[in-house]
């Protein structure tokens, strides 16, 4: 059938049967939306920031309001835990919170004095139509993420938001709009990959926003080059998590565990590849399996599972195919590692061991609940190990020196985000993004509010 007519449709991971399906805007009807979220941005820029603020204070909310309709959407598009979905909504409110206290102070015109005694005002200004294209893996939090802090900055906000979590999308944009965010200023684009090119070609877009894989940022920020827009991208990572000798043990199992199946794995600043330094290897490698065979994988609406299924099909086969790949290559698997018959896109919690360079476990990003277990010698090899890689979003160290491990971080680590003695995700005041093939730009702590802003000096000379 012709995709066109085809539209979109969601499917529930963990039973395989369709929820919804979506008919694709036309063309006339995108370029017409993209018109709408135009005018609607014209009024909003006016606005003083104070009441913008009062508006996406009202949007956590009503995040909070539609919290069970919305969390069991999200278990039932993408397939994670339902507990898990709570604390994203949770996430996405205390968000919404932070920008509302501290944007209008974010966004202040600053004074400046010139060197002639004259006056200078930096002053920051919307720019317009932002266009956002996320994934699935975080369906609300990667749009509050990008559209929150554009509405506080006064620009209007577009988001193409994955197929396979569509509701999700389209329940957010009431759940905005419920919150008395102007019509038509944050709009759902319900279109395919040829309608979002001419969407970024569109003279009222003035930035581009995507979250995804490295590949795909290279076409998006091509595309977006190509017509002098401005973009940010936060795309993927293999993140590195060194256990150093002086590490408590229990401590990094725990958190080492839970950074690599939190959210069954799929998450662009997961832990993903665990560097352990000779002296405690062993100790580390015999808690940490074990820990992981009792990672049981089930039911993502079931409070005893520990991991739901996989958000597609075609994601856990390219996942296996990796760790296949890998063991061919000269991997083991230590837990973990074949595909559960039985309906549901299940993938067992894995780990593999003698992960070397020229295998994916080592190369590439594993985007679900496959640990990749390196041998160090010591902290200075495996800070060698981490930062032998093309990514850099996170990473985290684990040393009851938290000192020394935060001079490694600050002055060695070249990712975006350092994580001492845990596992973390975001915090709406520290920046978010990476460098190298994990993108540029940031997000949140205030940063966020100014990534496509006008940053407009006025001076008057005396």
């Amino acid at each position: 059938m012709n995709e066109q007519l085809e539209g979109l449709k969601t499917i529930n991971p963990a039973t395989e049967e369709i929820i919804q399906r979506y008919p694709f805007m036309t063309d006339k009807q995108a370029e017409e939306a993209v018109q709408k979220c135009h005018n609607a941005f014209l009024d909003w820029k006016t606005k003083p920031v104070e009441e913008r603020a009062k508006v996406i204070k009202a949007i956590g909310k009503s995040l909070q309001d539609h919290k069970e309709e919305l969390t069991n959407l999200m278990t039932q598009e993408m397939g994670k835990l339902l507990k898990q979905s709570k604390q994203e909504v949770d996430l996405c409110s205390g968000i919404c919170d932070y920008t509302a206290e501290n944007g209008p102070k974010e966004l202040a015109d600053e004074d400046r004095e010139l060197p002639n005694g004259g006056k200078g005002v930096v002053n920051y200004s919307p720019i317009g139509v932002i266009y956002g294209i996320q994934p699935w893996n975080f369906p609300a939090y990667q749009v509050i993420r990008y559209s929150i802090a554009n509405l506080m900055a006064g620009n209007g906000v577009l988001l193409k938001h994955a197929e396979s979590v569509t509701g999700c999308a389209k329940l957010l944009e009431k759940i905005y709009t419920d919150a008395g965010l102007p019509k038509d200023l944050f709009t759902v684009l319900l279109i395919n990959h040829d309608q979002s090119d001419k969407i970024i070609e569109n003279d009222k877009v003035r930035g581009v926003t995507l979250t995804g894989s490295p590949k795909a940022g290279k076409i998006i920020g091509e595309k977006a080059g190509a017509e002098l827009k401005k973009t940010v991208l936060e795309l993927g990572s293999n993140d590195a998590y060194l256990v150093l000798e002086d590490a408590n043990i229990d401590k990094a199992v725990k958190h080492c565990v839970n950074g690599r199946v939190y959210n069954n794995g799929e998450t662009c600043v997961a832990a993903k590849r665990f560097i352990v330094v000779d002296k405690v290897y062993e100790e580390f490698k015999e808690a940490f399996v074990k820990r992981m065979k009792g990672i049981n994988h089930g039911d993502p609406m079931d409070e005893n599972s520990k991991i739901g299924p996989m958000a597609r099909k075609d994601l856990r086969d390219d996942l296996h195919e990796q760790v296949t790949e890998s063991v061919k290559k000269g991997a083991e698997i230590l837990c973990g590692g074949e595909v559960p018959e039985g309906k549901g896109y299940f993938y067992p919690a894995t780990i593999l061991g003698n992960v070397e360079p020229g295998q994916p476990a080592y190369d590439d990003e594993l985007f679900g609940p496959v640990a990749s277990l390196i041998h160090a010698k010591d902290a200075e090899d495996a800070m060698r190990i981490a930062n032998d890689s093309r990514f850099g979003l996170g990473g985290g160290i684990f040393s009851e020196d938290s000192e020394k491990a935060f001079e490694l971080a600050k002055k060695h680590f070249d990712t975006g985000m350092v994580f001492i003695n845990s596992f973390g995700l975001a915090q709406p005041n520290m920046p978010f993004g990476g460098v190298k093939n994990s993108g540029y730009g940031r997000e949140h702590g205030g940063f966020g509010l100014k990534e496509f802003v006008n940053v407009k000096a006025v001076m008057a000379l005396s």
